[in-house]
């Protein structure tokens, strides 16, 4: 039976585009770069902050890296100011995780988002509910590779293929294949049911409570399997 749930974080367990914009746009402003709307940061999101703040700057400048590192390094301080500004998960979700906690799973938060920020959102929205977070870190890899993945199994002690990855995007979809174990999409996130599909999704949820039935539904099919 699986042991641990691992949640991503923006767009599955909370809604942080506001702040990311809030954050992202401060930073171009301060740079003299033009801003954007929600609906554009949603795009440019999935594959870490270093590539958030690239698909942000103008093209021309996109290849720019040592701008890039100047203009990264200020969006990590300006983001941090505004972070909180994310204060609570979806609706239904703080309580799902309460309810696969007292079923006995151990929950798992990994992100792309820089891991110092993703501990301080986690214990703000969810505190004391999370066995093990994990985000980005300097010259580490991020999903969807499976050192991550391997990394926090380990914290929360069980193998990877014992876990299942809850997540709204194609990066949690392959990072989940790249570790071998089950994951379920989820369309009140930034990509709808229709993409996730296409990407690869066995399973999609629209509600909380349709989580936890396809969850139970994994359960139990390995449960059979084990039989």
């Amino acid at each position: 039976m699986s042991r641990a749930i691992i949640f991503d974080f923006d767009g599955t367990l909370a809604n942080t585009i506001p702040a990311i914009t809030e954050g992202v746009n401060l930073t171009l402003a301060a740079h003299g770069f033009p801003t954007h709307t929600e609906a554009e940061m949603q795009t440019y999101i999935n594959n870490g902050p270093r590539m958030l703040i690239r698909r942000a700057l103008p093209a021309e400048h996109q290849a720019d890296e040592a701008l890039l590192d100047r203009i990264l390094a200020d969006y990590n301080e300006l983001y941090q100011t505004v972070c909180l500004h994310t204060d609570r998960c979806y609706d239904g979700m703080a309580e799902l995780v309460d309810t696969l906690r007292a079923r006995g799973f151990r929950i798992g938060v990994l992100s792309n988002k820089q891991d110092h920020l993703l501990r301080i959102l986690c214990d703000g929205v969810l505190p004391s509910k999370c066995d093990a977070i994990l985000g980005t870190v300097p010259n580490k890899p991020t999903k969807p590779d499976p050192s991550m993945t391997t990394a926090i199994a380990a914290v929360l002690g069980v193998a990877p293929q014992d876990c299942i990855l809850v997540g709204d995007s194609d990066v949690d979809i392959l990072t989940a294949k790249n570790a071998g174990m089950p994951h379920v999409g989820v369309a009140w996130g930034y990509r709808n049911e229709a993409f996730l599909r296409e990407n690869g999704a066995s399973h999609v949820a629209h509600t909380p409570e349709e989580l936890l039935n396809i969850i139970e539904s994994i359960e139990s099919e390995r449960t059979s399997s084990h039989d």
